[in-house]
């Protein structure tokens, strides 16, 4: 069985068996999308929501909108297919307390916000989800059953 860990900013597509890992979420969005005939899972490591108002944007896996589409192409690529496609999101949290209430400084919100929308608009299910609080988290997403399980730093671990 593979197990492969998808570092900040990262995303990896991979075939059944095996397990993707992420460490560390904090603001940060973990998608894992699974196709559950093919049993081919992937996972993306987001940092901020949008590409739209970078200038130089050489990393696709940094931002939901540009994530989501190159991770669906990744695992295309091994066979899934879009209409076996569901997700499950975890992180997103608001690691710090500030005395404003500045949206700029809810990227933990906001990433999940971009998420959602661009899973809507490309017509995948979210299944499932561990977002916002303001604790970090490390999950694993195996292929064996499409189960996403989320140690939540100073809390329980779930399996969604």
């Amino acid at each position: 069985m593979s197990i492969i860990n998808v570092g900040m900013a990262e995303l990896h597509a991979l075939n059944h068996p095996g397990v993707l890992v992420t460490l560390g979420l904090g603001s940060c969005v973990g998608i894992a999308l699974y196709d559950r005939k093919s049993r081919v899972i992937g996972l993306a490591h987001i940092m901020l929501p949008s590409s739209t108002n970078i200038k130089k944007n050489d990393n696709e896996a940094k931002f939901a909108d540009t994530a989501i589409v190159e991770l669906l192409n990744s695992m295309y690529k091994l066979g899934a297919y879009k209409g076996n496609i569901t997700a499950k999101l975890a992180g997103g949290a608001q690691m710090f307390s500030f005395n404003n209430s500045s949206d700029i400084m809810k990227i933990g919100e906001r990433n999940v916000i971009a998420t959602k929308e661009k899973l809507k608009e490309l017509g995948i299910t979210i299944m499932a989800e561990d977002t916002g609080e303001n604790f970090g988290r490390t999950i694993e997403f195996y292929s064996e059953d499409g189960s996403l399980r989320i140690k939540r730093l100073g809390h329980d671990t779930r399996i969604i």
